[in-house]
Formats: C-alpha cells, structure tokens, sequence
C-alpha cells in the first residue's frame, strides 16, 4: 500500500538521521577548529589589555549594583574560607589548575564517547566564548582583587599558587577581563552537558563542579557575583537556541543484539522467529531444544 511506503521512507530516513548524528566528526576538521577558536580568544582578550581607569570605573558602576540589588558582600566568601589554611590553598588550586583541563578533557570525553552530542557541545562553548570576548572588549572590569573598596586580597599571592603577576599594559594575560567569568560559564555548562548526554544517576553530581567554581572565583577576590551571573544568562540565551540533540545513539550500545526493519522492531534475539522458544545457543551447540523433544517422543 502507498502508506506503507511512506511509513518505511519516513523511518528509514529517521534512522540514516540518527546514525549521521553519531558519525564522529573527523578530527582533521574538529582539532584545528578548537584551536584557531581558543588562539582568537586568547589573542582577543590581550588587545582589550590595559584600559586601567575604565576598568576600575566600570568596576565601581558593578559594586553599586550588586549593593543595589543586595548581594551578598564576595568579601564574605573569602572571609569564610579564610578561617582554614587547607580550605583556601585547595581552593586557590582549583581555581589556578582546573578550569582549563577541565574543559580539555570534557571536549575529549564527548568527542570520544558522545559524539552525536559533540557538535552540539562545540557550538554552545563557540557562542559562549565568543560573547565573551565581545564583552570582554567592550566592558573592562577590574576584579575585587584590584578593586580597594572590595577590601579583598588576592588569596593565590598570600597562600599560592599565584596566577597573574601585577598589572601590565603589554601583558599577555589581561587581568581585566573579569566580566563575565567563562570559569563560571564554563563550568555551568561542562555539568549540564554532561547531565544530558549520560543516564547515570550519579550524573547530578557533576554541579558539585560548577559549585566549587563559583565559590573559587568569588573567595579568591578574581569575580564578581555579577560575572557569573552574566556568563550563566548568556549561557541560558545560547542553550535556548541551540537545543541538545534528541535521541543520539550511543556508541557503546551495541545495535546489532536488536535489527530494526523500516516495519519496526525485529524479533528477540532470546527466541526464534516463530516464537517457540527455542534459543539460537540451542541451535549452535547442536542441542535440540524442548519442543523437539516433545515431538520426538510423542
């Protein structure tokens, strides 16, 4: 009949669609993509280097806000941690050493076991990074490090390890970029991911992650409140546009213990196809199955 016809050509193409969507993309093109993307940002955040008196004005324009809307004092975060040594090192260490292995080995993971889900992951950090150097750009921000009304101090030069040196206009790393905070952004986005693209019900424990981010980057004295609350919003907007795929097959899911035809499902691989019980192991070890047996008696 014509409407089984289009019934198969509507599932077999639903089926040459879920199989491009796990089709690894190759790496000759995924590696130097990445690469090229991660070299702009770099590049890009050092041409907006040493603009000091517009970032210490923007910086003063964010510490009225926060105060207008009532967020809680980032000097209460440090002032917490501060009261253990151990607390502040491991956090200064989190802060320094994680952030950037950690996206690495994300990008890796989900390149190497959730590829249907990679393309997607590579276009969200894509958008997320690149608006945040276009505000990186347009807004300098001093942090409450460099910020004297903050009353903070830079906990990685006290307790180490130290991340940036003293300010400087030819320096590679810009140390105004603070607005919004892509450890954050970052971080937010690696637990969703990784929220959606497993089953595992352990899997909620990766916002432990995103978690220890936030509280780093408040308590060490290098963001604002309002850095991370503007690298999730954008994270928010980007998500919105670019949804997770649905239904990506898993590589490690063996497809072949159960055929689909473009009719639908095949028969159990545990029964024969007239349904009698009678197990393909029966027939391979040569064995003859019970309803044989019955026959051959009767």
């Amino acid at each position: 009949m014509r409407s089984t016809a289009v019934l198969k050509r509507v599932l077999t193409a639903r089926n040459r669609e879920g199989a491009a969507r796990s089709a690894r993309p190759p790496l000759v093109r995924e590696l130097p993509l990445i690469v090229a993307l991660y070299l702009a940002y770099k590049f890009g955040r050092r041409a907006a280097n040493g603009q000091f008196a517009e970032a210490r004005d923007n910086a003063e324009w964010v510490w009225e806000l926060e105060r207008a809307l009532r967020l809680p004092g980032e000097k209460l975060v440090q002032d917490l941690l501060l009261h253990s040594e151990t607390v502040i090192r491991f956090v200064n260490v989190y802060y320094a050493t994680v952030h950037f292995p950690a996206i690495v080995v994300f990008l890796v993971w989900m390149y190497w076991r959730r590829p249907g889900h990679f393309v997607w992951v590579r276009w969200v950090l894509t958008w997320l990074t690149g608006a945040a150097l276009v505000l990186h750009l347009l807004f300098p921000l001093a942090p409450p490090r460099l910020f004297r009304p903050s009353r903070m101090m830079d906990t990685g030069v006290v307790y180490g390890p130290a991340v940036y040196d003293k300010p400087a206009a030819d320096s590679m790393a810009n140390q105004f970029a603070a607005m919004p905070s892509l450890h954050v952004g970052w971080a937010v986005f690696i637990a969703v991911a990784l929220i959606v693209a497993t089953r595992s019900r352990w899997r909620w424990l990766w916002l432990l992650h995103p978690l220890i981010t936030v509280t780093a980057v408040v308590g060490t004295g290098h963001h604002y409140w309002m850095d991370g609350l503007v690298a999730c919003a954008i994270l928010a907007v980007v998500l919105a546009v670019l949804r997770p795929p649905r239904g990506a097959p898993r590589p490690s899911a063996p497809a072949a213990r159960n055929p689909a035809s473009a009719d639908g499902p095949g028969p159990d691989p545990g029964t024969d196809a007239q349904g009698t019980g009678e197990t393909a192991l029966d027939a391979r070890d040569g064995r003859a199955s019970p309803s044989d047996l019955a026959r051959r008696d009767g």
